[in-house]
């Protein structure tokens, strides 16, 4: 409650995000490891001035967006609103359903759930602002060079850029004034980029108030922000008659072959698990249970490739990898750059960004009686 008001906030959570590239829309993505959408809600779920929390998402996430909210604890959402075919559709849903829910609402924030790191202190202002002018946005100062492009002509010239501005969310309305705007925008059928245009369409003066840089939507995925992980993986597997060896994707002449369900590759398989790890995405046995007959003899290059997808979706690069094998026999020095290659080439990658290397265990236990061969691997992942 802010000065005896009720106070909503609408959080616009149905686009695509389709300039992201992504498989899901971009507020579900996660950023250290929490959802962009949670992230964007976190502030308002803390501010005492803040009563209610109205989310709007598109029909096929509604179950996804409420199993974040449950998941991340927020205790003022009232609702999750199914969106429209355009932003100000979805909005109006929202606002509808607040005004059936909440009729004593009397001040309403709107924020763009691809803004992640918005601040009390911005959110404080805007509503301040909003109390005294009836329609408040946050914006920030252009800091390039603006030029205008002439559709006519397609000649273009400098402008003053200390005249335009960035616009922000959250932008803060009086309720009343809100639904108004919304109602003359449709009976004129215009459609605004933003609340503020809305409202500013009907007549209303819109307040600035300062934003903050960090306040960015993210958009592509270059908005999305640096991230370093790295991750371990360990594997193991018994030498056995009758088997193929294969390490690193490399058939090497050997007695003896390494037992598995796959063709029991333990330097992919480290590797594998190394990058699953660092990104946080389970396990190869999650991945590639075996228990499952359509990876019965695979070879771990393709599995390596599916791995190379998974982290691809979720926007990870990879840094560097690590290998050291552990083995009495077989040396690997002689087939390490071989290796190399194919590792390189599944993941699409230079072969400088990866390490081979062997070692014995000085004929102690089980690998020194050449009963069988380890690996562990390290990799570092970014975003």
């Amino acid at each position: 409650m802010y000065r005896g008001k009720r106070v909503a906030v609408i959080i616009a959570a149905a686009g695509e995000g389709s300039r992201l590239g992504s498989q899901i829309p971009k507020q579900y993505l996660k950023i250290g490891g929490k959802p962009v959408l949670a992230k964007a809600m976190d502030a308002f779920e803390r501010m005492e001035e803040i009563d209610y929390i109205f989310v709007v998402a598109g029909e096929k996430y509604l179950d996804t967006c409420s199993e974040i909210i449950r998941n991340h604890g927020f205790e003022k959402v009232e609702s999750v609103v199914a969106g429209g075919d355009e932003r100000q559709d979805s909005v109006y849903n929202a606002l509808q359903e607040m005004n059936r829910r909440k009729p004593g609402v009397e001040y309403v924030l709107i924020h763009d759930a691809a803004r992640p790191f918005i601040s009390e202190e911005v959110i404080r202002s805007v509503l301040e602002a909003t109390a005294e002018k009836g329609a408040a946005v946050a914006c920030v100062a252009m800091t390039s060079s603006v030029r205008h492009l002439s559709v006519e002509d397609a000649k273009s010239e400098s402008v003053d850029r200390s005249e335009y501005y960035t616009v922000q969310t959250p932008q803060g309305f009086r309720k009343s004034l809100l639904i108004d705007a919304y109602e003359k925008a449709y009976d004129d059928s215009f459609f605004g980029t933003d609340d503020a245009a809305i409202v500013e369409h009907a007549g209303a003066e819109i307040a600035l108030v300062d934003g903050e840089y960090q306040n960015i939507k993210i958009t592509t995925k270059e908005d999305l922000p640096m991230e370093n992980r790295i991750g371990t993986g360990f594997d193991v597997h018994r030498l056995t008659e009758g088997r193929a060896l294969i390490l690193g994707g490399e058939t090497i002449p050997f007695p003896k072959g390494l037992e598995g369900h796959s063709d029991a590759d333990v330097l992919i398989h480290a590797v594998m698990d190394a990058l699953l790890g660092a990104a946080g995405l389970g396990d190869i046995g999650i991945h590639f249970p075996d228990t499952d007959p359509d990876y019965e003899g695979i070879s771990s290059l393709l599995l390596l490739e599916k791995v190379r997808e998974m982290l691809k979706e979720a926007y990870y690069e990879i840094g560097n990898i690590d290998v050291t094998v552990i083995a009495q026999q077989p040396k690997i020095r002689p087939y390490a750059d071989a290796m190399r290659r194919n590792l390189a080439e599944t993941l699409q990658i230079e072969e400088s960004r990866i390490g081979i290397k062997g070692t014995t265990t000085e004929k102690l236990g089980f690998i020194g009686r050449e009963e069988g061969i380890a690996c562990q691997a390290v990799a570092s992942i970014y975003r």
